[in-house]
């Protein structure tokens, strides 16, 4: 194997990291500051995709089709929260049950809507290229999918770190009854956050549609990859989901090229060591 093959396959990873990261974050920061473990957060990812294609079906515009698709699973997570979440409080396993009836909810709506057919987000012809660096062929949508991800991770960066609301989500996350007791209104931001989650996924599953494809059941495909993110960075810790969606897409890649037979173990084995060491994660709170 020479250094190309090496070179490649570490791009391919870190684009794969890229589109989990979009993945992930958005599940970390849900349990961080309401601590719901969202088992229909791959839903959102599948209908960010369906509702892209209807968009490009109707306009013919991808641009458009990013934030219409990214808003509408954000509108549709935000009555999720308000409607069914809120009212059941802190209970984890109604929040579990609530949620798992959710995401086959979703999927089968999903069915019904858009059929069972494999489908394909194509990107415009400017990202459908190549460019050669070195002699060696790196495509354009993968670069596209990488400097998208780090925008939007600097920019919630920035907002969490830079701004009053920012602040508040840290507080609410280290302490949600402390943030109450200082007039911190826990309510709306975990509305916001929430919200935030869902806009994230659904901008995911757009971009993953012209890498992965839209089709039937990629929602209980991509909701075990964004629990590994989770779960080797931190809950909660944006830092941590963007270095454990990097860790999953280079285990994940160099799984399949190097040890296809054991792809699965080489992805989840570190997860299950981080666990086994330290259980809140590389960069969660103790």
């Amino acid at each position: 194997m020479n250094a190309q093959f090496w070179v490649i396959q570490a791009f391919n990873g870190v684009s794969y990291g890229a589109l989990l990261f979009l993945l992930g974050a958005g599940l970390s920061l849900i349990f961080g500051v309401m601590r719901i473990v969202n088992l229909s957060h791959g839903a959102y990812f599948l209908w960010g995709g369906y509702i892209a294609l209807s968009v490009i079906w109707a306009t013919g515009s991808w641009a458009l089709s990013l934030p219409l698709a990214a808003l509408a699973v954000a509108v549709l997570g935000l009555l999720m929260e308000r409607i069914f979440l809120r009212p059941l409080g802190f209970d984890p396993l109604r929040q579990v049950l609530l949620t798992v009836g959710f995401a086959y909810l979703f999927q089968q709506a999903a069915l019904d809507i858009w059929g069972g057919n494999n489908f394909e987000i194509d990107p415009p012809d400017a990202l459908e290229h190549s460019v050669a660096i070195g002699g060696i062929y790196f495509p354009l949508y993968r670069a596209f999918m990488i400097a998208t991800a780090l925008v939007i991770g600097i920019a919630i960066w920035l907002a969490m770190e830079r701004t009053r609301i920012g602040a508040a989500v840290r507080a609410t996350v280290d302490d949600a009854q402390m943030a109450r007791g200082v007039g911190i209104d826990t309510n709306r931001i975990s509305m916001l956050i929430f919200a935030l989650g869902a806009f994230l996924a659904a901008l995911g599953g757009v971009i993953g549609g012209g890498f992965l494809g839209i089709y039937p059941g990629l929602d209980f495909e991509v909701l075990p990859l964004a629990f590994a993110v989770v779960i080797i960075g931190g809950m909660g810790s944006l830092g941590g989901a963007a270095i454990g969606a990097m860790l999953v897409g280079l285990a994940d890649n160099f799984g399949k090229a190097l040890f296809p037979e054991l792809s699965y173990f080489t992805l989840y084995a570190p997860m299950v060591l981080i666990l086994a060491i330290r259980p809140t994660g590389l960069f969660g709170r103790e």
